[in-house]
């Protein structure tokens, strides 16, 4: 948008509509402009061609900056640039590599506001080759060249989840003063994602539970504790004792162990309070499911495919696809979508926006009935009339998941 800038437009200037902002540049000065946020925050901008690369230099916020001030200063940086001034001055500006800004991200934001933190770590040693690249001069052809190379190595959707974390962290230089604007504003996914619809069956699920039961502590326990809460994972997989109310039948995920960083009860079912119950302890350690007592188990990869050959010939399914099927199963069940949304502590969904807001109701006994229902459901399945007797299908697994 371009318009002759003066102090009652600057002044009635709106908030974009359904995006995430809008640029309004000067008539009268060239390269002027202010920036409006979604917000409402209003920032004024020099754009120049300097050395060959197009650069926006913040000017100030409006009002603290008035448009006269800007306008003033926007004439002083282009006389600079003129006499050669200009480029002396920016010879201080801030030369940190990218390479030296990861792990002060890492350790700053992401430690506080990821519970996947390491795995945004790992995606973000995919730009070791600019890592010796000031983030000033990183160019957004750059990044792009990294994620072409990943996506022709064989990289499919996790070349969206890389970009999103170097976005992420551009995002968080700006916001640091590091950078004034980050190169991969706009910058589409190359990825076209379609989202997963595997659901297993009922005979998958029983067949799932019987092999869980054979493999026993540690894998097969985690297996049963996901197909009952629905949870994530890295959450199961890295329950803590502390976590755990006996008397209460109930674990509470604090928010640094959670997706969505918000704290999380999940109402325990007796069929998972007696696993609890039966699993070793390390001395020591807090950790449920463990091999050493000094971190969680991390063994998915190899169990998972002692599991899928044992039950050959069966689609393929993924962990993550037992939370899916939970909470369709729910649904079938008559459970209320927003108590499902609860229990998968989901952030958004059907109540969000300004209800979600305000609604801190925790829902906890409808989460109770609901996991109750559910794991209910899950007996009879297993305890179903077809289904082979628990010893016969136990020894029959066993032998087959230790010929793997």
């Amino acid at each position: 948008m371009r318009m002759k800038l003066t102090a009652k437009t600057i002044e009635t200037l709106k908030p974009p509509n359904g995006r995430p902002r809008i640029d309004v540049r000067d008539e009268l000065m060239a390269g002027f402009m202010v920036r409006v946020s979604v917000s409402g925050c209003k920032v004024f901008y020099l754009t120049k061609r300097i050395e060959g690369r197009n650069k926006r230099i913040k000017l100030g916020t409006y009002p603290l900056t008035s448009l006269g001030g800007a306008r003033e200063k926007a004439k002083q940086i282009l006389i600079s640039i003129e006499d050669g001034s200009y480029f002396k001055k920016t010879e201080d500006v801030d030369r940190t590599t990218l390479g030296e800004l990861v792990p002060r991200f890492i350790e700053i934001y992401a430690k506080h506001h990821n519970s996947d933190w390491k795995r945004k770590l790992a995606l973000l040693q995919k730009f070791k080759p600019l890592f010796h690249r000031p983030v000033t001069d990183i160019r957004r052809a750059e990044v792009v060249h990294v994620i072409d190379g990943l996506i022709a190595d064989g990289m499919g959707a996790g070349a969206n989840r890389t970009i999103a974390a170097i976005k992420k962290l551009m995002n968080w230089a700006v916001d640091r003063g590091v950078i004034e604007a980050s190169p991969l504003v706009s910058m589409k996914m190359p990825i076209k994602e379609i989202p997963r619809d595997r659901l297993l069956s009922n005979s998958e699920l029983e067949t799932v539970w019987r092999l869980s039961d054979a493999d026993g502590y540690p894998f097969g326990d985690i297996i049963k504790v996901l197909l009952i809460t629905g949870q994530r994972r890295s959450e199961v997989s890295g329950m803590r004792w502390s976590e755990i109310d006996f008397e209460a039948a109930t674990w509470t995920l604090p928010s640094s162990r959670v997706k969505n960083a918000k704290l999380h009860m999940v109402p325990l079912p007796s069929e998972v309070m007696d696993i609890l119950r039966s699993a070793p302890r390390f001395l020591k350690s807090d950790f449920v499911f463990t091999t050493t007592g000094r971190s969680p188990f991390s063994g998915f990869g190899k169990a998972k495919a002692r599991m899928d050959s044992a039950m050959n010939p069966i689609e393929p399914w993924r962990i993550h696809d037992l939370r899916r099927t939970m909470a369709t199963k729910m649904a079938e069940l008559r459970v209320s979508p927003h108590v499902i949304e609860a229990v998968l502590n989901h952030r958004s969904g059907v109540v969000s926006g300004v209800a979600a807001t305000y609604n801190r109701h925790a829902y906890s006994d409808e989460k109770r009935e609901a996991l109750t229902l559910w794991a209910d459901h899950l007996s009879q399945l297993i305890q179903s009339p077809e289904a082979p007797t628990g010893n016969e299908f136990n020894s029959t697994m066993k032998a087959n998941m230790k010929s793997v």
